[in-house]
């Protein structure tokens, strides 16, 4: 089948839009540096948190090839990148995939190419890094191809919203560099979004991903203080959602992973200019900083609820047996990015703790660089643990019957019966 379209990067963002594409009769190649990676999709073996190994079997069933070799980028008249942009320790976006997404791409693309970046990046990178880097293959963008913005939406294992029916917002270089772009997801999504250009696009993923962590460490500052005055916090969460308008639930945890990972401008890279002059970082968005503090302190707080809930049965944390269920960073998915899981087991390891877990989708753990016991049958784990944490509530989990059978538990998720179990 020939390919209209090339996804550069086959992760949590790629694989499932070149399932959206190719479900809607695009043909679509995925594009990945690393041979091994290519090799696995084309052999039907799904990366963690992205699609079900039947949605792959099909995708390849119709056609969908993975490839390593840039000169298949020459071929098709949109490319779509969507390379991973992790935070690094100075929390701004590794750029390092895109960079080479984009070198990729220069070398071998063709006029009148609509190129879109989906990556999750500051307000002003598709203009003044990525444009750069395409533009030294020899065309301009605006000119000889269009270039434009589209923010990422996808939320993983929810069936709900699939990518087909969430609004997809596209800002683009120039008033037709939008519309290429959206006569594009037009075919995709039942609804496209212009934005002014590709900074308020980029912009708009700035918004949307604080806006989850500013709320949820909000939920997790709730959840400390109602624990300190002795107040249910869960049951408060059930009764303010009832209010029809003004409230979004949001629920604490024992920490926020994933790839949507919080975007401080304050981070920012300092891109030239067109006046050659350095670009000045924007006002630091304080709610964000605040945000990052308190989500990154729910992992110690989480250890010091368990130590505190050992210690009220005559226990100590040195020597107990611990038992951690769900080490993913969400609920029914094998994704382990960001999840705090690791830290959590990790403090516990210090602290002197033995460690077991067991998750449905991870079939093996490491913590400190050593294998943590997989427990082989859950409710006999639970038995024999002296405290059991609920980290991430998968659905085959019985809740109610494992309340029974563990010796303490502690949730995190406020997935038990009140009164089941100790809740954070």
């Amino acid at each position: 089948m020939p390919a209209d379209l090339a996804v550069l990067g086959l992760g949590h963002t790629g694989l499932p839009l070149a399932q959206a594409a190719a479900t809607a009769g695009i043909g679509t190649i995925g594009y990945d540096p690393d041979p091994a990676v290519a090799a696995d999709v084309n052999a039907g073996r799904v990366p963690p948190g992205t699609l079900a190994a039947a949605e792959l079997r099909r995708m390849l069933a119709g056609g969908f090839r993975a490839t390593s070799d840039p000169a298949a980028l020459g071929r098709v008249r949109t490319a779509v990148i969507c390379a991973p942009t992790p935070l690094g320790e100075d929390h701004a976006p590794d750029l390092t995939a895109l960079t080479a997404a984009a070198r990729a791409l220069a070398g071998h693309l063709r006029p009148h190419t609509t190129v879109v970046l989906e990556s999750a990046v500051h307000p002003g990178t598709t203009e003044q890094y990525l444009r750069p880097l395409i533009e030294a293959g020899g065309l301009r963008a605006g000119r000889d191809f269009h270039l434009a913005y589209s923010p990422s939406r996808l939320d993983p294992g929810n069936r709900a919203f699939p990518l087909t029916h969430i609004p997809k917002v596209v800002g683009g270089l120039t008033p037709a560099c939008t519309e290429a772009a959206a006569a594009f997801y037009s075919r995709l999504s039942e609804r496209v979004v212009r934005a002014r250009g590709p900074r308020e696009a980029e912009a708009v993923k700035l918004l949307e991903t604080n806006y989850r962590h500013v709320n949820i460490a909000f939920a997790n500052e709730m959840a400390v203080y109602c624990h300190d005055i002795g107040v249910d916090l869960w049951d408060v969460i059930r009764c303010a959602e009832t209010k029809p308008f003004g409230f979004q639930a949001f629920r604490p945890g024992p920490g926020v992973g994933g790839h949507a990972a919080p975007l401080d401008p304050n981070a920012a890279p300092h891109f030239a200019t067109g006046t050659g002059r350095p670009r000045t970082p924007g006002h630091p968005l304080r709610m964000v900083e605040l945000a990052q503090e308190v989500n990154g302190r729910m992992p110690r707080y989480v250890v010091q609820r368990a130590a505190a809930l050992l210690n009220e049965h005559g226990k100590s944390l040195r020597g107990a047996r611990v038992l951690l269920l769900g080490v993913t960073y969400k609920a029914d998915l094998a994704d382990q990015q960001g999840a705090p899981a690791r830290e959590i087991g990790t403090r516990l390891m210090e602290l002197g703790a033995q460690l077991c877990y067991h998750d449905p989708y991870v079939p093996q753990w490491r913590v400190l660089d050593h294998p943590v016991p997989r427990a082989d049958s859950l409710w006999e784990a639970a038995a024999d643990a002296d405290l059991t944490l609920l980290l991430q509530h998968h659905r085959t989990y019985d809740l109610q019957g494992l309340a029974v059978k563990a010796q303490l538990l502690l949730d995190t998720r406020g997935a038990t019966p009140a009164g089941a179990a100790a809740r954070l």
